[in-house]
């Protein structure tokens, strides 16, 4: 590998509006986001699956895909 071409990789800690953070790695020392796995509502089972198809299908009936 050539030297010097790549950035420097980090141990990141993500930070997300609803409080919880975690660590990662990345390219950045820091991250905000602004939903993670601890508040959105398909990880938290608050959406369930069974409405999602129904968004699937309305998209592919409004694009015209099979």
């Amino acid at each position: 590998m050539r030297e010097g071409i790549h950035p420097d990789y980090h141990q990141a800690t993500v930070t997300c509006n609803c409080g919880n953070t975690f660590v990662t790695g990345s390219t950045k020392e820091s991250i905000h986001v602004e939903i993670c796995s601890a508040c959105h509502p398909f990880y938290t089972g608050q959406q369930k699956a069974i409405s999602a198809r129904g968004r699937i299908e309305k998209f592919n009936k409004k694009y015209g895909m099979k």
